[in-house]
């Protein structure tokens, strides 16, 4: 007879993915799952019946779907996670995974994730997930079925932990805009200054380096959420998880020290890292996958703060991995902002799946996870930067005069990014406007050691490439136009921005 077992304990849980075929102990004594699907599956996601961002299917097609996973779920031992969405009472929500006991890792990872919760009381959001059910008929036999009526999500035929942590998120997004706010794929960190703490929000489309922006640390900076925001008029801003969802390809100790620490605790649970006989973690072999994960709680971290602590947004960040003409920093007036913000400009990488890796994207909202028209992101951040002055930046994460291999090309690393926060925070960069985008871009950044980062031309005009950089100008322009355009919702003005 099928068991239920109502929140566990973590030691429990943790029993119960030990016993797990594709689980290993690492010699940090942390649990690491191998799992089938190795990104989120946007081709097998579908909202129910709404006017949305990607695909929708019939209510009749979501009834089928919820006969068979009923059926499976009666058959099959779950596991029942309940928690908070967020911990400040203005907008957390009662959240529930219901979860196949065979792969009890998702379940404990998003028990880190949710605040704790004991009220007994029903569920606003919840996601039932069986992956050891198939969808025959659906992409790759997989299907995440989103119910924005009911606020149910079920998830078939995917291992993937991202549709757990995601499944509850997408449906809190239409929740957030429903108040008058937005839900941003973004983090959120303090930084002191002479002139007091300031509070950065971080947007960034997955693998543009939101989360390394948010830990890396600036005058004893302190993190206090890494994926996902609301933001509400006057620049208050609310925080979803009690723990972090982090990439770990590429992790460097010493670039990254916070992040690593907490990764390497044997309380952490690890998706996909590479892992050789003896236990060793390997966070740069791609054997496997680039797309490794690690779900770790924040109080694992060297310091952090509650957002309930800190006043409004002062500064948002827009992320932009890209690799051509666009500076490590340049200042946005507040349409420019929501402008960009719609690009959602970058380089695609593992977390998006082989589709995306490697290729040049657009992602409206830099967020793949907001159920409702695109449109409507941008123009709602536009009302929002207009209740409160919140200064805003674009930041390229990526390359300046092109692509990685390309010897005439410049990589923004992680210490210039980290000199722009800084600069940002304290009021020390010095900018002049660009004529051809009329953004600010730097021309002095304290702590920065390469102009040509910060004044792409440069860098093209020393090359004798000043024809390719005005070729790229004039193309930019008007595929950005052409892109935003294809937003009926989209306020013209904010459409005129990239013109």
């Amino acid at each position: 007879m099928a068991q239920v077992f109502h929140d566990p304990t973590p030691g429990d849980l943790r029993a119960f993915t030990e016993q797990m075929p594709e689980a290993r102990i690492s010699r940090f004594g942390n649990v690491n799952v191998q799992t089938k699907v190795l990104s989120r599956s946007a081709g097998s996601t579908y909202v129910v019946e709404r006017e949305s961002s990607g695909k929708v299917m019939s209510r009749e097609d979501y009834d089928r779907i919820a006969a068979l996973q009923d059926a499976y779920i009666a058959e099959n031992d779950m596991v029942v996670i309940d928690g908070w969405i967020g911990n400040d009472p203005v907008l957390h929500t009662r959240a529930r995974l219901v979860m196949e006991r065979r792969y009890a890792n998702v379940a404990g990872m998003q028990q880190k994730l949710y605040f704790p919760r004991d009220d007994g009381a029903e569920p606003e959001v919840q996601v039932l997930y069986t992956p050891g059910l198939t969808a025959p008929g659906y992409p790759d036999d997989r299907v995440i079925a989103v119910d924005l009526d009911n606020y149910v999500t079920r998830v078939l035929n995917s291992d993937y932990f991202g549709e757990s942590k995601k499944g509850g998120l997408r449906m809190w997004n239409d929740l957030v805009y429903g108040k008058g706010g937005l839900a941003l794929h973004a983090g959120l960190k303090v930084i002191p200054t002479d002139g007091g703490d300031k509070v950065f929000m971080i947007i960034g489309l997955s693998g543009t380096g939101k989360t390394t922006t948010t830990f890396t640390t600036q005058n004893g900076s302190r993190p206090i959420q890494d994926d996902f925001v609301g933001l509400m008029p006057g620049g208050h801003a609310f925080g979803t998880e009690n723990g972090c969802f982090a990439k770990t390809f590429g992790l460097d100790a010493d670039l990254e020290p916070s992040i690593h620490g907490a990764v390497c605790k044997p309380t952490a649970y690890l998706e996909n890292v590479y892992q050789d006989g003896d236990g060793t973690l390997d966070f740069f072999n791609e054997h496997y996958t680039k797309n490794g994960r690690a779900v770790f709680e924040m109080r694992d971290l060297l310091a952090f703060e509650d957002a309930r602590n800190v006043g409004p947004v002062d500064y948002l960040l827009i992320l932009n991995r890209n690799e051509n003409i666009i500076p490590a920093v340049a200042k946005l007036s507040q349409v420019q902002a929501a402008a960009f913000f719609m690009l959602g400009e970058t380089t695609g990488t593992s977390a998006g799946g082989a589709a995306e890796e490697g290729k040049f994207l657009r992602v409206p909202g830099t967020n793949p996870f907001f159920p409702l028209p695109h449109g409507l992101q941008g123009n709602r951040l536009l009302e929002l930067l207009a209740t409160r002055e919140i200064q805003t930046y674009l930041l390229n994460t990526g390359r300046v005069g092109g692509a990685d291999g390309d010897d005439r090309s410049k990589k923004v690393k992680i210490p210039h990014t980290s000199a722009c926060v800084k600069g940002i925070a304290e009021g020390s960069i010095v900018f002049d406007e660009d004529p051809d985008f009329r953004y600010l871009v730097a021309s002095d950044v304290p702590g920065f050691d390469d102009p040509e980062l910060l004044q792409p031309r440069r860098l093209y005009e020393r090359e004798g490439r000043s024809d390719e950089y005005a070729s790229i100008v004039d193309t930019l322009k008007a595929d950005r136009v052409e892109h935003l355009q294809r937003f009926t919702e989209l306020s013209d003005d904010i459409i005129k921005a990239v013109g």
